[in-house]
């Protein structure tokens, strides 16, 4: 019998699987562990590839963080330093210096907050817009690609896991 999702389960016990179909033995449980960290790595260096060549769509001289920076902005998610440095969970001198690079290359404009004026507020410009939407469309139609190999009820079933490992 395994543990209720309220209950830790018993040292020595076998874990049952996200169905809760048979236990796995904790043998068998440390590697498919391995096998999913060895994923999630593969994964997240394919997405710090996709984040370079976003940020080479937008300017050649834009480095990866500085196209996080400048999507926070130009979707509303951050619009001050503040907001980006909390969303990105990064240094206030790392969004300064890409902050910085984005207003010489024309792609950030500081301007007054409509709800304070004595506030600034971050807005990406009608070039950043542009080269944003070429560089997430690209994006999306590579992974558009790939996901439209599946079937509607494994990419379902995807979105549930990967939903239940982020909580």
């Amino acid at each position: 019998m395994s543990a209720s999702p309220d209950e830790p389960a018993r040292e020595g016990a076998p874990a049952a699987d996200i169905d809760g179909a048979e236990p796995l033995d904790p043998a068998e449980l440390d590697q498919a562990i391995s096998r999913v960290e060895h994923e999630l790595g593969r994964l997240f260096a394919r997405i710090r590839v996709s984040w370079r060549e976003a940020a080479q769509t937008v300017h050649p001289d834009l480095q990866p963080l500085g196209y996080q920076v400048l999507t926070s902005i130009a979707t509303g998610k951050a619009t001050s330093a503040g907001a980006i440095i909390e969303r990105l969970q990064t240094d206030k001198s790392a969004v300064s210096r890409h902050v910085r690079q984005l207003e010489q290359l024309g792609l950030v404009e500081s301007v007054a907050d409509p709800d304070d004026r004595r506030a600034r507020v971050l807005v990406a410009t009608e070039l950043a817009q542009e080269r944003v939407a070429l560089a997430r469309s690209r994006y999306e139609a590579r992974l558009g690609e790939r996901l439209r190999r599946w079937s509607a009820e494994d990419l379902d079933h995807f979105a549930e896991l990967l939903a239940a490992f982020g909580d």
